[in-house]
């Protein structure tokens, strides 16, 4: 959607340069994911230098004495710490390189003061949910800091839009630790969802684009065609070709996603909008015998 808006203001942008933007986008997200784990495990990390410091007091309290860095030493982040293939991807798109220590320093600093880090560092012989607890709340409290979702959009436009894909993501990492062989294949952006759906929606939109709003047209009633948004517009097209061209995906998931899409992206009343034009046409459609499903497409 962001690409065919962006081929909608600038004429000059071509298909295949329109391919290459949606396919960078695609790895960057990737790479967010990528990189909120490095953060996690950068943060945890600190808890070793907190362990040195106050050793290094001159007169360091038996609290000082008795802190342990189990936020890093623990089964669960050194089954992360020791994943070769994971650290390989870090290099291979030197994430380390992003990292600020500063803003690493600050997070962990902010966590340390909390009532729950707290209480998990009284605890002994700690079991592996209690771990997974604190490394969700660890998490919590980074996305919620201003720094760290500074860094993120300083270093991936796409924070933003994928913010809620990529800390899902996490969460569900968290909570199938210890990891185990390539576990992050997992959320690498498929070939079936990345090339065969999104790039065919993609390509298919454009070149279509003129049948598709012929269709689209008589639906509008009382609107006329400029008065539309541009971003509705778009879903509507978008909307229209995966009910046409994507004979496995439900009629109600295609209504219900850019319902969804309408809240996040367009106005206020874009959502009823969307929704009263897609079901006309998707009535439109039946009646015409252009709506074929199949396999899990068949399910409403």
């Amino acid at each position: 959607m962001q690409v065919l808006y962006s081929m909608s203001r600038d004429k000059k942008l071509s298909l295949k340069d329109a391919v290459s933007r949606y396919q960078k986008g695609v790895r960057h997200s990737f790479e967010l994911y990528l990189f909120n784990l490095l953060q996690l495990i950068k943060v945890t990390e600190y808890a070793r230098k907190d362990a040195a410091n106050k050793l290094a007091k001159l007169l360091p309290s038996q609290t000082d004495k008795a802190f342990t860095p189990k936020l890093c030493d623990n089964e669960l982040m050194q089954s992360l710490l020791e994943n070769v293939k994971l650290n390989g991807l870090f290099q291979k798109y030197k994430l380390d390189e992003k990292v600020n220590e500063d803003s690493i320093r600050s997070l962990y600093s902010d966590f340390a003061k909390t009532e729950g880090y707290q209480n998990y560092l009284k605890q002994s012989n700690c079991r592996a949910h209690i771990h997974k607890q604190i490394l969700l709340d660890l998490y919590k409290s980074c996305i919620a800091n201003e720094y760290f979702n500074d860094l993120m959009e300083d270093e991936y436009l796409e924070w933003v839009d994928d913010k809620s894909l990529v800390v899902g993501a996490i969460k569900k990492t968290i909570k199938a630790l210890p990891s185990r062989g390539d576990f992050f294949e997992e959320y690498r952006p498929s070939i079936e969802a990345t090339k065969d759906f999104g790039e065919v929606l993609l390509q298919k939109v454009h070149n279509e684009d003129a049948e598709l709003l012929k269709m689209i047209e008589p639906t509008l009633k009382n609107w006329d065609v400029d008065r539309v948004a541009v971003i509705d517009m778009i879903s509507l097209k978008m909307a229209l070709c995966e009910l046409i061209n994507f004979p496995t995906i439900p009629t109600k998931v295609t209504l219900n996603e850019f319902v969804e899409i309408s809240k996040l992206y367009s106005t206020d009343k874009s959502k009823d909008f969307i929704n009263g034009i897609l079901d006309r046409l998707m009535k439109q459609l039946n009646q015409e015998g252009k709506i074929k499903k199949e396999g899990r497409g068949l399910i409403e």
